[in-house]
């Protein structure tokens, strides 16, 4: 992530933060999972990527559950 950051990698950044709120949502931390799935739909919506739609299902999914 924090590599990402640095040399200005948001794509990859995002699909981390969703990989990370992924894991977060298995193991039942939905608040975690949110914090981590909220910045990453808000990158992938700038980026107009098609990856956005996949990450607010998750996010949908998460507040379902916490």
């Amino acid at each position: 992530m924090e590599i990402f950051e640095r040399i200005g990698n948001v794509l990859n950044q995002a699909m981390t933060l969703w990989w990370l709120g992924g894991l977060a949502e298995q193991q039942g931390e939905y608040t975690k999972a949110i914090s981590y799935l909220q910045p990453a739909l808000e990158i992938l919506q700038r980026l107009k990527s098609p990856d956005a739609e996949g990450v607010r299902a998750s996010l949908d999914r998460v507040m379902g559950n916490g």
